[in-house]
Order: structure tokens, then sequence, then C-alpha cells
């Protein structure tokens, strides 16, 4: 009924509110590095920040504000930890950047949307930092010989477990705003040491730990997190990239969206009634006419 009152209004010259629902996802933290012979793996990244709003109110030829944050660095080979992933905005709802696992070192997770992974049973980083409703993220996991693995949206990061085995990356969560279904913000997974196995990455973009190897980055626009580095006497061993975070926004189609000034990256598609902007790259600003 609302969309063929909608469509009626719009054939008449007339607009039906701008409400739009939008998701919100920043960037993934980037797994961390180990070095040789140190007979363990590195805690995983954390997913960017995961939001989802509905119905909000907006008003046309108004700017409003777009950020989408990028994955944070995998640490590079040896004990280097890797970086968080960077916020992603639009108008006055911030995600916040997963949160880098540890190495050692620098054994505790990182805070963030989600938070990364530990080693050595050291603090794990936290998730939904800082608090926000809806809430961002989950914990990350405990690594004792092998990482733990990065926090995802719906789920904490695994822990690792003995002997060898690395904690696997957190669940992300799944949205239709786009009119498929698609997984966002899944955990990096943790590295492992000797036989492993190491961390799978979670569902929504996370990378998969190494054993023996590098982390895998996460998958970009997905915000998903690192995985990290894995080792025994093998040589110094990276952790994978985060992926980038993005910003989507429905709201009806009788409506055009512009980038007064640039710096965005964006694409619109037609879904039943709604038009559905994705924006997976820059800083700037959009406006509704």
């Amino acid at each position: 009924m609302l969309n063929i009152i909608a469509a009626q209004l719009t054939q008449i010259g007339a607009l039906p509110p701008l409400s739009v629902d939008y998701l919100v996802v920043a960037g993934g933290a980037g797994g961390s590095g180990v070095a040789n012979g140190n007979f363990n793996g590195a805690g995983a990244g954390g997913a960017g920040g995961y939001r989802y709003f509905t119905a909000e109110s907006l008003t046309s030829a108004t700017n409003y504000t777009v950020t989408v944050g990028g994955g944070g660095a995998g640490g590079a080979a040896g004990n280097n930890k890797g970086s968080n992933g960077s916020n992603s905005v639009f108008n006055t709802n911030t995600s916040t950047g997963g949160g880098a696992g540890g190495t050692v070192g620098a054994l505790a997770g990182n805070n963030g949307g989600s938070g990364g992974g530990s080693t050595d049973s050291a603090a794990v980083g936290l998730g939904n930092t800082p608090n926000t409703s809806p809430s961002q993220g989950n914990n990350g996991g405990t690594g004792t010989d092998g990482g733990g693995g990065g926090g995802g949206a719906s789920a904490v990061g695994g822990n690792s477990s003995a002997p060898y085995a690395a904690g696997n990356g957190g669940a992300g969560t799944a949205n239709s705003i786009t009119g498929s279904s698609v997984t966002y913000a899944g955990g990096g997974g943790g590295g492992a040491r000797s036989t492993g196995p190491a961390g799978n990455g979670g569902a929504g973009g996370g990378g998969n730990g190494g054993l023996e190897s590098n982390g895998s980055p996460g998958t970009a626009n997905t915000g998903g997190g690192g995985g990290s580095g894995g080792t025994t006497n093998t040589g110094n061993k990276s952790g994978g990239n985060g992926g980038s975070g993005v910003v989507i926004l429905k709201y009806p189609g009788g409506y055009t969206i512009s980038n007064p000034g640039g710096g965005l990256t964006l694409s619109t598609i037609t879904s039943g009634s709604n038009k559905v902007t994705t924006v997976t790259a820059g800083t700037g600003n959009v406006s509704w006419a």
C-alpha cells in the first residue's frame, strides 16, 4: 500500500517523505605478524563496527557527511602489531574501526568496533568501543599457543585451544539493504603454530590466519578483519590487511542523490520502488533532490 501511495504522489509531482535506511560499516583491523622461532601465532584483527538504522527522516537539499573507513594495515613480518581500522560515518552516526590483535611484545588485543584477538593469554580487545546503540560488535578471542580470533559483528572471536589450534574469527551480520543478503564485519582468523590448524576468518569478509604462512586480508567493503601470521621456525610472517568499510543508503526512488564537492566513490541501483546507493571509498557529502 505504501509503495502505491508513493507512486501516486510521484505521478502528481509530489515526492514522498525522505525516509532513509542506512548501513555504516567501519574498516576492519589488520592482523598482526610474528617472528621466526616464536612458536606461537599472532592475534587476529577485529571487524569494523557495524551499525544499521531504519526509517530516519532526512531533509532534501541538505548536505550529509559520509566517510568510508579504510582497513588497517597488517603487521609487517616479525613481531609487529597490525593497525586498527578507520571509522566510517553517515551524518551524526559513527562506526568505529576494528581493533588489531596482539603479538609478541604487545600481547593484548586492541579495542574497537570489534576487538582484536590476543596472544599468550593476554587481555582480548573489547568490542563496541566506544559504547553505542545499536551495538557495533564483539570482543576478540584469547590466544595461547595459537592466536585468538578477531571479534565479529554477531559473535566473539574464537579462543585458541590446546595444543596448537588458533581461534576462528567471529561471524559477521547479514543485511539485505541492497535487495540481496550480504554478510558484513567478520573477524579475522588467528595465526597458528606447529601443526595448527590456523583460524578461519569469520563469515562477512574475515581473512584466514596463517599456519607457517602470512595471514590473509579481509575482504574490501565488508569491514572484515585481517588474519594473522603463524609460524614455527620457517621465517617471519606478516598479518593480512583489514577490509575497507562501506556506507549503504536506501531511499524512495523518486529522489536523486548527488555528491556536492566530490570526494566519494558511489554507485546507485534501483531496488523495487527504492534506490540504493553504495559508497565504497572517500569522504564528502551527499544530498538529495
